[in-house]
């Protein structure tokens, strides 16, 4: 007769987690720039976004939130790209965070 240990089930669980983990952070990085247009103007660029995530409705939730304007452009190489009217850069980094889009370690700011 063979018993199982009451922990078997604990070391499954473990297991299931830290592969779960594994394949969240190993999705791609998100890039947050700044273009300059001309004299102070210039847009936030945001690309490498998941493709499961609904890219619409978060443009409309971040130009709601930091009242600016924005859109959604395709790009052949980079997929769709949002922009944002002004340097967003720190407030989409923390949108983002706070709203659970990515991981922290996930997101990179370029410039500034």
């Amino acid at each position: 007769m063979d018993l199982a240990s009451p922990y078997d089930n604990l070391t499954d669980l473990k297991d299931q987690f830290t592969s779960a983990k594994n394949i969240k952070s190993d999705n791609g990085k998100v890039h947050i720039r700044m273009q300059q247009r001309n004299g102070r103007k210039c847009i936030t660029t945001i690309q490498g976004l998941a493709n499961d995530l609904d890219i619409a409705k978060i443009t409309r939730a971040l130009k709601k939130t930091f009242q600016c304007n924005g859109s959604i452009t395709q790009d052949p190489e980079l997929g769709e790209v949002i922009q944002l009217s002004g340097d967003q850069r720190t407030n989409v980094r923390k949108f983002f965070i706070e709203e659970e889009v990515c991981y922290e370690d996930q997101i990179v700011l370029h410039g500034g």
